[in-house]
């Protein structure tokens, strides 16, 4: 598979909506994770990243212009023992709790399906980052925008290369109905070895217009720690270590 220019799909895709990056860094110490979300609507764009003790949630910036919370407000990144779960929606709940059963990620998400927002029907991504570095992408999409028939997709990476990852994200582009997401998660290089300049150059190359908050991790393979990055449009960025 050719490894494509993460800054060049992201600066060519004006509406990618919400995205997810999972990888490794260039010097292998770390593993890496990305999540953005994107907007159209004021609903949509009104929201902020804020930190929780194992992740990250959405909140309203403007409570008073929240007009509708459903499928927006969520905990994006949680953490269960040395995985972190990184997802679209509510169901980085549904795979927690699943993991704590002690069921994977396919078994976790066989009650989920895809978003009811007719007419999009906007696909469902979600990702399990593991401690040892291996990690598992997944993608539940309409068939063909059909709500009738659900596809569910899910890819492993094990062992990963130093300087790699894969992006999957939920729309192709902009339009009416936004066209989901197709094929293998898109692999790319990640030339960076910190969580800031990653950061940075992704905040840099997301849609100005569209762009909402974007959170990046490195998870560190020698202390067990990480450092991470927040941007949101509303305020400036902060960072945090554990």
């Amino acid at each position: 598979m050719k490894t494509l220019d993460l800054s060049a799909l992201l600066r060519e895709n004006p509406y990618p909506g919400r995205g997810i990056l999972l990888g490794r860094s260039p010097n292998g110490r770390y593993s890496v994770i990305a999540y953005f979300i994107m907007g159209r609507s004021e609903n949509s764009r009104n929201r902020v990243f804020v930190e929780t003790p194992d992740g990250i949630r959405t909140q309203a910036f403007d409570p008073a212009k929240m007009s509708d919370p459903s499928l927006i407000i969520y905990a994006p990144v949680r953490v269960f023992g040395t995985s972190t779960i990184v997802t679209n929606g509510d169901q980085t709940d549904t795979i927690r709790e699943g993991l704590a059963a002690g069921k994977n990620l396919f078994e976790a998400l066989r009650s989920r399906t895809f978003e009811p927002d007719k007419p999009n029907y906007t696909p469902r991504i979600s990702g399990v980052m593991e401690g040892s570095g291996n990690y598992t992408l997944s993608i539940l999409k309409s068939a063909d925008g059909s709500p009738a028939s659900c596809r569910r997709n899910y890819f492993s990476y094990e062992r990963p290369l130093s300087g790699q990852g894969h992006f999957i994200h939920t729309y192709r582009g902009d339009g009416d109905p936004l066209p989901s997401f197709e094929g293998e998660p898109e692999q790319v290089s990640i030339p960076y070895d910190t969580p800031q300049e990653l950061a940075e150059r992704m905040w840099a190359d997301l849609n100005p217009e569209n762009k909402v908050s974007l959170f990046v991790r490195y998870y560190d393979h020698k202390t067990g720690g990480w450092e991470s990055v927040i941007l949101n449009k509303h305020e400036k960025k902060g960072s945090a270590e554990a």
